[in-house]
């Protein structure tokens, strides 16, 4: 699986419709909100893009369109990695509707989704098997169920031990968002799938004008190579399974 998204849609109920229903925004009135999501950030436009394209753009990008009862933005910045941290601002430009933000990563294998509504946080889960179940508030919604029943466990292809959490986040995030968003990237597509690739949206490029923003991401990812460790090589065997390869084997 190799699916990504970084989506916060603000909706007066199911986004669903909507997008099935979505034609081009004005990228003024896109512009004009992306500003207000990022105060002091400078924002320029740069063309336009399907959604199926653009779930998870590059840094310092957010596609974005203002439809008629919602709005959608595809940006990294607005996806937290425990959800119920989302930033008053954002919550606050939300405001009586239903906030949807859904955060999924192929490389972690982690994943992210929670629902607002009318302001009150009724159901996030933030999860990867690296970092264990992170966050877990309120009640699962009637496709998580099976999940967490234990219907969907994993055979670990690497190791012998156990995998971590009882099914696949990528998997589930799917079916979030399908259950939000209407679409899935991965997997297999239903008659009723709204095809994400309809769904027209704005590029725009969102910059800290100061470079301090960049200059910390830099850093942070000059860290994270430094804690890498070896790469681990594997062959398949006759029997089906994986065996690690030697140094000698490389």
């Amino acid at each position: 699986m190799g699916a990504k998204t970084a989506l916060l849609a603000f909706s007066e109920g199911d986004l669903r419709p909507t997008l099935r229903e979505a034609v081009r925004s004005d990228p003024a009135e896109a512009l004009d909100l992306l500003r207000e999501m990022h105060p002091g950030y400078e924002v320029t436009l740069l063309g336009d893009g399907p959604l199926g394209d653009y779930c998870y753009p590059p840094e310092d990008t957010s596609y974005a369109t203002v439809l008629a009862g919602a709005e959608l933005f595809c940006d990294q910045r607005l996806v937290r990695h425990l959800p119920s941290e989302l930033p008053d601002r954002l919550l606050q430009a939300g405001a009586g509707r239903r906030i949807i933000m859904h955060g999924m990563h192929s490389v972690s294998d982690s994943l992210s989704f929670a629902v607002w509504e009318d302001g009150e946080l009724v159901r996030s889960l933030c999860l990867s098997p690296d970092g264990g179940i992170a966050e877990n508030i309120g009640e699962p919604y009637e496709f998580e169920l099976p999940y967490w029943a234990g219907e969907h466990p994993v055979k670990p292809m690497f190791s012998e031990d156990p995998y971590p959490l009882p099914f696949h986040p990528l998997e589930l995030g799917e079916l979030a968002l399908r259950a939000f968003f209407g679409f899935v990237l991965e997997g297999r597509i239903e008659p009723d799938d709204i095809d994400p690739l309809d769904v027209h949206l704005h590029a725009f490029r969102v910059a800290d004008p100061t470079g301090r923003e960049q200059a910390e991401r830099a850093a942070r990812m000059e860290r994270l190579v430094r804690m890498m460790r070896p790469p681990r090589r594997y062959r398949m065997t006759p029997d089906g399974t994986l065996r690690e390869l030697g140094d000698d084997e490389i």
